[in-house]
């Protein structure tokens, strides 16, 4: 049952919180630390790490493009132990994907109103969106990846390496799944959102969470920070506009499974593709 407050209601508003005024000084500091928790254990840490390894590769001898950025490595000698690893990696990933549901729910927000605004929480519509999106982002992302290795500025991104194994291709599909949940549900449905909860204005939210999606991607180096700044910030603005998480996730997928997949098809077997 909705009630009059609720019709004019921003769609960031917290449930609880009166649309003229903001939120009480004891909820504001709650927010930010739970901003800074779901961070610190999942895409903040990423973060922190990334910025570390593009300064160890930056101090390392040779050009960037030299040195490889690993994204999908092996984790065991022994095949079946491999399939373990991974699969628990996965699994464990998505765990920050809760806890930011839990605090959202926790604060008096409906899921529903800030990730599936308009209809269920999955369509076609979502889909066709998804689907445009990855084709127009993966289409300049590759000219732009191979621009800057060109220039030196972006390290050889290794996609994938695991063994040729029957299980090498479903754990890619469901890597890149795992990345696009639990990157779109953080940086977006989490980030974006609460930092509108803290009254920061669309503009500035949508640049930060951009920043945030940027940075955990520096480990790639400057090409990978630049590129997925600038993929966040039409991700951030799109997700203002449509007000749902699942084309963003199904953008996102299409990405890493064309980067993961395509990766293990074409090394090698390609001239343009750069491989160490």
């Amino acid at each position: 049952m909705t009630t009059a407050a609720d019709d004019v209601r921003p769609w960031w508003r917290l449930r609880d919180t009166p649309v003229p005024g903001g939120v009480p000084d004891l909820a504001r500091a709650l927010l930010w630390a739970e901003l800074a928790i779901v961070l610190l254990v999942s895409l903040g840490r990423s973060a922190v790490y990334s910025i570390v390894n593009l300064v160890a590769a930056l101090a390392a001898p040779g050009p960037l493009s030299a040195q490889g950025a690993n994204l999908n490595n092996s984790l065991s000698r022994l095949p079946w132990l491999d399939l373990v690893y991974q699969l628990l990696r996965i699994g464990f990933a998505l765990v920050p994907v809760a806890l930011a549901a839990y605090l959202l729910v926790r604060s008096g927000t409906r899921l529903r109103d800030v990730w599936a605004r308009d209809g269920g929480w999955s369509t076609a519509r979502d889909w066709g969106r998804g689907a445009w999106l990855a084709l127009a982002v993966g289409s300049v992302g590759v000219v732009f990846y191979l621009a800057t290795f060109a220039l030196g500025t972006n390290l050889t991104v290794v996609a994938q390496s695991l063994p040729g194994q029957w299980w090498r291709v479903p754990v890619l599909l469901l890597a890149a799944a795992e990345n696009a949940v639990l990157e779109e549900l953080v940086v977006l449905g989490f980030v974006q959102v609460r930092l509108r909860q803290l009254g920061f204005g669309d503009s500035a939210a949508i640049g930060l969470a951009a920043l945030l999606r940027g940075s955990y991607h520096l480990y790639q180096g400057l090409g990978g920070f630049v590129g997925n700044l600038a993929m966040g910030l039409l991700f951030g603005w799109l997700f203002r506009r449509w007000g749902r998480v699942m084309p963003f996730v199904v953008a996102h997928t299409l990405l890493d499974v064309g980067a993961f997949v395509g990766y293990a098809v074409l090394a090698g077997r390609v001239d343009w593709l750069p491989t160490l």
